[in-house]
């Protein structure tokens, strides 16, 4: 039998190597924390952003390919469209017969996008809440200048802001944001 009563035989981790183990851990957390919630942000606002700009691609080449009227509008029910510029409330696509940017008897429904589960905020200029496309794939109704969507995170910055612009001409794009959208 080989007991070991000596220090030196001694098996585990002292106090010591314990407290360097937890304060490496704690300076590594510190570090790597900012930076993941930075990153998933980021992810986020972008899948917002993109979501909407690929539905309006999606309503544009629907109305040129099926030869009518196609609208994008605020909804957060999934079934009718919201007096409201808050697109965070969600959105719907359909065909359009009568082209009026209502969801309505004749139209059918496309996609549908429901409410953003985060407290971002995503509102249009000009009070803008439904975006038509004719058969030739033109924005109609909207102001001459076009329309700009600004999505803003909380908290409200330039690395959580993105904005969506849209023509009369149909083109789409994301625009960087530097205190207001270029």
């Amino acid at each position: 039998m080989n007991k070991c009563y000596h220090a030196r035989c001694a098996r585990g981790v002292t106090l010591l190597e314990m407290l360097t183990v937890i304060a490496l851990i704690s300076l590594l957390m510190a570090m790597g924390v900012p930076s993941y919630r930075y990153v998933t942000n980021r992810n986020r606002i972008s899948a917002e952003v993109n979501g909407l700009l690929g539905d309006l691609q999606y309503a544009r080449l629907e109305a040129v390919k099926e030869g009518q009227t196609v609208s994008v509008c605020v909804s957060s029910n999934s079934a009718t469209c919201l007096a409201s510029s808050a697109w965070q409330n969600g959105w719907i696509v359909f065909s359009d017969v009568n082209g009026n940017g209502v969801l309505g008897a004749g139209d059918t429904l496309l996609k549908v996008q429901p409410p953003f589960s985060s407290t971002d905020t995503f509102n249009a200029s000009n009070n803008i809440e439904f975006v038509t496309f004719n058969r030739e794939g033109f924005a109609v109704g909207l102001p001459a200048a076009g329309a700009l969507l600004t999505l803003h995170a909380s908290p409200i910055n330039s690395s959580s802001t993105r904005c969506l612009s849209l023509t009369l001409v149909g083109m789409m794009a994301v625009l960087p944001y530097g205190g207001t959208c270029l």
